[in-house]
């Protein structure tokens, strides 16, 4: 195959993975903006390499006319969480969209490898709008925690290191270390409720802040400036109290005074009214 003609395989590939790392982090940050708890930690993309490709396709005696039917994760994504429960929750913001449609589900949770790795892998069809009109490509989307994705990168990177025959005693420590990291994921998930809570609470933390300070910033623009420089000052004192509940208060009341102040802009009557 001409280099010319790999990358017109590949740019949808390319195309597909830009748009997807897009549409998961637009879903993070969706739930970030409603104050919820997000089951996504991180996503990362990649298109696999010409000479990836051409190795697996080597090693599977796949030919050229079946490589975009046979090679599933050409275009991959990997999304990291928090906890093994995030996973399905993970699984179950895929299933409801209508942009891309599972074809196959890859359980190694339930069924681990041999080798220790565990993941969760979906085979995803996904369409690309080209010059040529739209492409269906398969993308692999892995799943996996914080913990499963430590071992996993560095379980890849021996087997790079060995050409796929890693050493017996090396490959009993990697053995060693999935149990254990199997272990801390049974661990964190006892704490899941509270850690939950806490970043909740953090998140929400950051929005009353930012909203906060816009007010402020509006005011400052509209209003006395003696005022204005009294009420962040008050904003100061109230955030160093690290007490969610008085932030809240300290929000709802400045969004009363905000709504005045822009009302008196809009309507000039309002301050011939109460100068």
């Amino acid at each position: 195959m001409e280099i010319q003609l790999w990358k017109e395989l590949l740019d949808p590939y390319e195309q597909a993975v830009s748009e997807l790392l897009q549409k998961f982090h637009n879903l993070k940050e969706e739930h970030r903006k409603k104050n919820l708890y997000s089951p996504i930690e991180s996503v990362r993309g990649r298109v696999k390499t010409v000479a990836s490709i051409l190795e697996k396709m080597q090693r599977k005696n796949i030919p050229f006319e079946s490589l975009e039917e046979a090679l599933e994760d050409i275009a991959g994504i990997r999304i990291i969480c928090q906890f093994v429960e995030d996973i399905e929750k993970v699984v179950s913001l895929i299933e409801k969209r209508t942009d891309m449609e599972i074809r196959n589900t890859k359980d190694y949770l339930r069924n681990q490898k041999d080798s220790g790795y565990r993941s969760l892998h979906l085979i995803v069809w996904y369409v690309v709008q080209t010059i040529d009109g739209p492409k269906r490509v398969q993308v692999e989307i892995q799943i996996r925690t914080m913990a499963m994705n430590f071992w996993a990168t560095t379980e890849h990177s021996l087997q790079y290191k060995y050409k796929g025959e890693i050493p017996a005693h090396i490959s009993q420590q990697l053995t060693r270390a999935s149990e254990a990291i199997e272990m801390l994921d049974n661990e964190m998930s006892q704490v899941r409720s509270e850690i939950m809570d806490a970043q909740i609470d953090s998140q929400i933390e950051t929005n009353l802040v930012k909203d906060i300070l816009r007010n402020i910033e509006n005011l400052y623009r509209l209003d006395n400036k003696r005022e204005v420089i009294k009420i962040q000052n008050e904003f100061y004192r109230i955030f160093s109290m690290h007490n969610l509940e008085e932030l809240e208060r300290f929000h709802r009341q400045l969004d009363i005074i905000a709504e005045g102040s822009r009302a008196q802009a809009v309507d000039p009557a309002v301050n011939h009214k109460n100068p």
